[in-house]
């Protein structure tokens, strides 16, 4: 089966978070009061940490790296053994799989940002960039080419 054009569209957005991931986390994480970022520590004071570097490091991870996984599997369909045991879609590849985690993680992440820090712009557009990520994976052209 030809790749559908919308797992193209998945696959940038996927990109574009993952490259706003790296740079707010190793931006957090190299200056952990928030301040490479225009962030005010007081943001911090409903949430559990006393600094941005955990924030930063969790950011990187899961919205930074955990994406690049998730694009390297949509690309190759690859089957690893290792990844594909964190896969609860058995008859899916683990790459798409990988995708709907990161739309969760990231709406999830800003669910509680918001919870927990002051709002800025930024926020809305990444819970966007979320949903969309969600939506372009449950495409049904998108589920059907995954479909193993």
């Amino acid at each position: 089966m030809k790749r559908p054009f919308e797992t193209w569209i998945l696959i940038v957005l996927l990109v574009l978070l993952s490259i706003n991931a790296f740079y707010g986390g190793i931006s957090l994480m190299l200056a952990p009061d928030g301040s490479l970022l225009g962030m005010q520590p007081g943001w911090l004071d409903k949430s559990p940490f006393n600094s941005y570097f955990i924030p930063g490091f969790l950011l990187l991870l899961m919205n930074g790296i955990l994406p690049l996984f998730a694009v390297y599997g949509l690309i190759t369909k690859n089957q690893n053994k290792s990844l594909n045991l964190l896969n609860i879609y058995k008859n899916r590849c683990w790459g798409w799989t990988f995708a709907l985690y990161c739309g969760i993680i990231t709406n999830s992440w800003i669910i509680v940002q918001q919870l927990m820090a002051e709002y800025f712009i930024l926020q809305t557009i990444i819970a966007a960039v979320g949903l969309l990520i969600l939506v372009a994976a449950l495409l049904p052209r998108v589920m059907r080419y995954y479909k193993i």
